[in-house]
């Protein structure tokens, strides 16, 4: 399995290109990085995005979503339970940030414990809100996307619309319950893994 992370530069906003070696299918999740650095890691690995995955819907993770679509007729998946964020500039936060505002709508909705096959890659969608209300993880075998739910030693912001930290509190006892050796790889900041957050994370305590 392929699985690069770049960085956007101004808000530290991690974007994951995910690829399958034999096919060379792969998914982009959270487009806020610079649309040629994703670009160019693509090319140069010979892979063909099918899915553009939304862990959630802040301006920030979405940034190049539509331009990364247009380019590649890749197929946007995000959580059902996001769609109103996604639709609004004002409540995904992107008409308060310098990049451009973005609205728009997924060609896919899912639910809590869906699945999607891309080449030999199996996606699972684990629903965690907290930091909206359709925020969710993406497990591929023992690897995370958490998004902003999960970070090194810390969780995500619960303060913006839709946020809400009792649920939070139960997406991260979920995510407890997930085994100790699944590496996670957050919206923002550093990868871990879940024996570490479970053990020094004072929100997974």
């Amino acid at each position: 399995m392929i699985l690069e992370k770049i960085v956007e530069n101004r808000m530290g906003e991690n974007t994951y290109v995910v690829g399958e070696e034999n096919t060379k299918k792969c998914i982009v999740v959270d487009p806020g990085a610079n649309f040629v650095d994703i670009m160019s890691f693509v090319k140069k690995n010979n892979l063909n995005i099918e899915y553009i995955v939304l862990t959630h819907g802040h301006g920030d993770h979405i940034t190049n979503v539509l331009k990364l679509k247009e380019a590649t007729n890749a197929k946007v998946v995000a959580h059902e339970e996001e769609k109103e964020i996604l639709l609004d500039k004002r409540k995904n936060l992107s008409a308060s940030l310098p990049s451009n505002t973005v609205e728009l709508d997924a060609d896919i909705y899912v639910k809590d414990n869906d699945t999607l096959k891309v080449g030999d890659m199996k996606l699972k969608f684990i629903h965690t809100p907290g930091h909206t209300p359709g925020s969710m993880c993406i497990k591929i075998g023992k690897h995370m996307i958490t998004g902003d739910t999960l970070f090194a030693g810390s969780i995500g912001r619960t303060d913006f619309y839709g946020g809400d930290y009792k649920k939070m509190e139960k997406s991260l006892k979920r995510l407890k319950n997930q085994d100790d050796d699944i590496t996670i790889y957050p919206g923002h900041g550093p990868n871990s893994n879940l024996k570490i957050e479970k053990e020094t994370n004072p929100f997974m305590r």
